[in-house]
């Protein structure tokens, strides 16, 4: 949020209270283990006792949650700031920052990171320094600030802002609290939540506020108030409300973050490497849960306004079946119940007549089933009056239940906050999960009300639009963990806030079949990755090919190319709006092209289990972007069309209908997945690939390990494995790891030779682009 007119003027009614320096002799630690570091700031320079009268002050509280992080809270107004609820954040335990009051200075420090507060006269500033005593950053300001303007006001919400706690005016002046944090020249910003604009959010204005915008628009669906930079370090702000970001977009000396209340809350994480950060960032909020196997195979799914039946569903799976492409899980869409009742959880007897007899065998095929829901009760729901009475649902007021015709006529919204709520809407679950509902996708979790209506726990309703639907997600994961066994949860989710990647998986939202909407969801998929979240997926061709009820097919190339992005991604779905996407409505190549990459990704499960399940222990995303493996090639910085899937595959999507790429490739010899062809680095690489190819290049020193199986995602990978190797020079280890997550065989590449420990004979290894293979065997030998 801006409040100034370039350098020299604030916005007409902004009154700022800079912090401007600390009082003598307000220094002090405290807490129960003197762990915290407290600081008052007036926002007048003192001279004498009178300067002391009719000024704000801003309190200063630092301490340490966890090795290498640095928390401040500074504070206007404490009692009204008390009403506010923060994130949920996992404190270490035995964690006790180093405090250090000097002449004019106090410094707290853990681990590798110290943040040091100025206390000369009319010198505010707090700077954070690294292992090395790198400066990484510094809060160059921290103010109170007094506005008639209202952060909610320009959000493109469906309902304008009125806090119920005001009883004043409709115009009337707002507080906030801002903190002004240093860039240096060349830092880039990453972050910030899915974003579908420029990968690089300099410049960028960003209010962290979940709303339905499709992707190409400035607003998001998963909002996450959380950055990094390729300086080393990463910031995190604990709230559930809207904070505010200018990246360099009022002052060009670094991000001001902004949120209208009394206080404002930062985390400053150390690295220095991006995966460092992002370990420490997880930790605090939530290490990613881990999806089960299946559901990395391919999505298939009926699509939003198209008919569908029995018939249909079953003309789509032979249709599959008949051309050899591998399904993993069917997906039904809103139209498996009645129109008006969404959700009543009961499938359209009309077009279902028995669906758990349907679900039976669609498990008999092999298939997960999975089915469309969101959080709202149509009033022709015949559970709508039941939710009603027993108030478990949000409340305006007057204590009567929120209704709208936003989306179902009458809808009402389900209160999470409410215990009795979250197991009545469990129970509505568990019957489809007793027919034979293995998952659900989760939709609509931030079209949520706030204006005028209450909590069943008193929760500001601002505080709770984004927070909501971390509680909706946490609902039905828990249903799922606790019917299912552990490891067997997973949900497909167009919504989330900070801490949503313990629920995966999550998905880009509403596309457009363009090769602009292409890219601007890779870079959506790269800024969610480097926001905490180790899995995500995307509607594969993009969901809107027209306008309204037009049946328009995707365009051919479109849709070939976004098959090979697609499944080159952590999760894969077919999915469109009023269009199918199964591949014979395009052509017969797009048939082949599908099969051929379902097949390559089942074949590469080894690799992408056992970076799953590193995602799972130490937050590290399935997909990166290319600074994350890479931080010192300073050509990697902005790349937004390719990317790395695990440590050792580089992947360049291409984004046309001429096959033609552009892609850089890293210092090294690299060799095509696909091709055998070596590529040098480092350089800009041109080439031209057909429907059937694109640049997938092995890493020099690493090894991939392929399985035996292309037709599942879910098998034993050490049966007959196939480790592969850019050349015979390679020296690298990896491993093969089991269903539970424990590493099971250990592979071994060094002087010439691949050793397998707790293999069986039937591996075998392959040199990529080389016509003399190895022999297969227990122990090989490069040749």
């Amino acid at each position: 949020m801006k409040f100034t007119d370039g350098c020299w003027r604030d916005k007409t009614d902004v009154t700022f209270s800079h912090a401007i320096e600390t009082v003598p002799g307000s220094i002090a630690i405290k807490g129960d283990n003197k762990e915290v570091l407290r600081a008052l700031c007036t926002t007048k320079h003192t001279k004498h006792r009178g300067d002391t009268l009719n000024r704000p002050t801003v309190t200063l509280e630092s301490y340490s949650p966890a090795k290498d992080v640095i928390a401040t809270k500074a504070t206007h107004f404490i009692a009204r700031n008390r009403a506010y609820k923060q994130v949920e954040v996992h404190k270490s335990e035995n964690v006790k920052a180093d405090i250090k009051i000097e002449e004019t200075s106090c410094n707290i420090s853990s681990g590798g990171l110290t943040a040091k507060l100025s206390t000369e006269p009319s010198s505010f500033k707090i700077s954070y320094s690294g292992s090395e005593n790198e400066l990484l950053t510094e809060a160059l300001d921290v103010s109170w600030i007094q506005a008639k303007s209202d952060l909610y006001e320009g959000m493109k919400a469906t309902q304008s802002f009125v806090n119920p706690a005001d009883t004043e005016s409709t115009i009337q002046v707002r507080n906030h609290m801002s903190v002004l944090l240093s860039l240096a020249p060349g830092e880039y910003v990453y972050g910030l939540g899915e974003r579908f604009g420029p990968w690089i959010k300099n410049g960028q204005s960003i209010d962290t506020w979940n709303e339905d915008g499709g992707t190409s628009s400035g607003i998001a669906y998963k909002n996450v108030p959380f950055y990094m930079t390729n300086k080393g370090y990463g910031v995190f702000f604990n709230h559930s409300e809207a904070v505010s970001f200018e990246v360099q977009s009022e002052k060009m000396s670094g991000v001001q973050a902004s949120i209208q209340g009394e206080s404002i809350t930062w985390y400053v994480i150390y690295g220095p490497t991006p995966a460092a950060i992002l370990e420490k960032y997880t930790a605090l909020l939530g290490r990613p849960g881990l999806p089960p196997q299946w559901s990395f195979g391919l999505w298939l799914s009926t699509s939003f306004v198209t008919n569908y039946d029995e018939k249909t569903v079953t003309g789509f799976l032979d249709g599959m079946k008949d051309r050899d492409i591998p399904l993993s899980v069917f997906h039904f869409d809103c139209f498996w119940m009645k129109p008006y009742r969404w959700c009543d959880f009961e499938f359209d007897g009309d077009y279902f007549p028995d669906p758990k007899s349907f679900l039976d065998n669609l498990h008999k095929r092999g298939l997960k089933v999975c089915v469309w829901i969101n959080s709202w009760i149509g009033q022709e729901s015949g559970i709508f009056e039941e939710a009603d009475e027993q108030g478990f649902l949000v409340k305006r007021l007057d204590g009567t239940s929120f209704q709208s015709d936003d989306w179902q006529a009458g809808k009402g919204v389900v209160d999470f906050t409410n215990p009795d709520a979250c197991k009545w809407f469990q129970s509505k679950l568990e019957h489809l999960m007793d027919l034979g509902v293995d998952t659900f996708k989760t939709d609509f979790g931030e079209r949520i009300v706030w204006k005028g209506v209450k909590y069943h726990d008193g929760s500001d309703p601002v505080q709770m639009h984004n927070q909501y639907t971390q509680l909706y997600n946490k609902c039905v994961w828990e249903v799922l963990e606790r019917r299912r066994g552990k490891g067997e949860a997973c949900l497909f989710a167009r919504s989330a806030a900070a801490g949503g990647q313990q629920f995966p998986v999550h998905w880009g939202g509403d596309s457009d079949t363009s090769w602009f909407s292409m890219a601007e969801t890779l870079r959506a998929g790269l800024s969610l990755a480097v926001s905490g979240f180790g899995f995500w997926s995307h509607d594969i061709a993009g969901f809107k090919t027209g306008s309204g009820n037009d049946f328009t097919n995707p365009v051919g190339a479109i849709y070939k190319r976004w098959v090979q992005f697609g499944l080159l991604s952590s999760h894969s779905r077919l999915h469109g709006s009023s269009s199918y996407r199964v591949p014979w409505i395009i052509d017969d190549e797009a048939c082949v092209v599908l099969e051929k990459f379902v097949k390559l990704k089942m074949r590469l499960m080894p690799y992408l289990w056992r970076e799953s399940v590193r995602a799972n222990k130490s937050g590290t995303p399935l997909m990166r972007p290319m600074f994350w493996e890479f931080p010192q090639d300073r050509s990697v910085w902005p790349l937004d069309q390719q990317y790395m899937l695990g440590p050792s595959l580089l992947i360049a999507p291409i984004f046309n209908d001429t096959g033609d790429v552009e892609y850089y490739v890293p210092e090294g010899t690299w060799v095509g997945l696909l091709d055998g062809k070596k590529r040098v680095g480092p350089r800009w690489v041109k080439e031209n690939h057909d429907f059937m190819s694109l640049p997938i290049l092995l890493r020099e020193n690493h090894v991939v390990v392929l399985g035996s199986d292309d037709s599942k995602p879910e098998y034993d990978y050490t049966q007959d494995f196939t480790v592969v190797v850019g050349s015979k020079d390679v020296d690298a280890t990896t491993a093969i790891v089991d269903a539970g997550g424990k590493e099971c065989v250990i592979i071994k590449v060094s002087q010439g030779t691949v050793q397998a420990e707790n293999a069986n004979s039937g591996w075998k290894t392959q040199i990529l682009g080389s016509e003399e293979q190895p022999a297969s065997g227990s122990k090989v030998e490069l040749k």
